[in-house]
């Protein structure tokens, strides 16, 4: 299998790196395009990568064809890449926002799977949803699978109204948790401790919780209920987010970032 990724920006790069070392690709080197001068230099210091400026010079050749360009050049990309493409290809979207159908409208194909990423794909600790057009076979959308999950977890889910859902949640979400966390920095900080101090606390905490959860059966609720004691100081700090209405604003914002995927689908232009 031949893999093509155009774009080598944070987002390519970090999938580029993780697909590289897959089985898929039977040790052929992950073709990798971009237009930057600056960006082939560092791309070309990757041996896993066979770095190309042009993209007549890759893309006819290749089997899967990712996209990891900001949305906003998406319209100018596909009109250079047609007529270097056949419908037998595949095409994985990694924009944010870009409908499946305005994907192969304007590029006169019908294999496309729609993506949304996070950001800690970066650490191997991703997790992407996806979902595909009709014509994908279920051999292909496996193999888009594998190659998603070079860098974390994936989903696969029934229709593109649950990756505009998905950018809500996993999508903006590490956002949403470093702004509490940021909080908490702040917290600490103004109590007195050191900024090292404070992050030790902070990360440290964050990172045991998610343990505690990812290797229990046990709900987020339920986790709640066990640290809080009645009278005690954690009930303090709950009984305030709840006076705060927090709660419902994280769900807001949620859903804030949901509603604005929905928009920018609508106008990729």
């Amino acid at each position: 299998m031949k893999l093509l990724v155009i774009g080598g920006g944070n987002m390519g790069l970090t999938y580029s790196e993780g697909m590289s070392q897959s089985p898929l690709l039977n040790r052929r080197k992950l073709m990798i395009q971009d237009l930057s001068p600056d960006t082939l230099s560092r791309l070309r210091q990757n041996p896993d990568f066979e770095v190309y400026a042009n993209l007549e010079d890759c893309l006819p050749k290749a089997d899967i064809v990712f996209i990891a360009v900001k949305p906003y050049h998406c319209v100018e990309l596909f009109e250079k890449m047609k007529g270097m493409i056949n419908d037998q290809q595949v095409f994985v979207s990694l924009m944010a926002g870009v409908t499946i159908d305005f994907i192969k409208e304007q590029l006169d194909v019908s294999k496309v799977v729609r993506t949304m990423p996070n950001l800690p794909a970066k650490v191997g600790k991703g997790v992407t949803s996806f979902t595909a057009s009709k014509n994908v076979s279920r051999v292909e959308l496996l193999m888009v699978r594998n190659l998603l999950d070079t860098t974390g977890a994936s989903i696969h889910v029934a229709d593109e109204s649950f990756i505009d859902k998905s950018t809500g949640i996993s999508g903006s979400g590490p956002a949403y948790v470093f702004y509490f966390m940021n909080s908490m920095l702040e917290a600490a900080k103004k109590m007195g401790f050191s900024d090292n101090d404070s992050r030790v606390l902070v990360s440290s905490t964050f990172e045991g919780a998610v343990t505690l959860f990812n290797e229990s059966d046990i709900s987020a609720q339920t986790w709640m209920e066990r640290v809080a004691s009645k009278g005690g100081t954690t009930q303090a700090a709950l009984d305030s987010m709840e006076d705060n209405n927090v709660e419902e604003l994280i769900k807001e914002a949620a859903y804030a970032a949901f509603n604005r995927a929905v928009e920018l689908g609508k106008d990729p232009e």
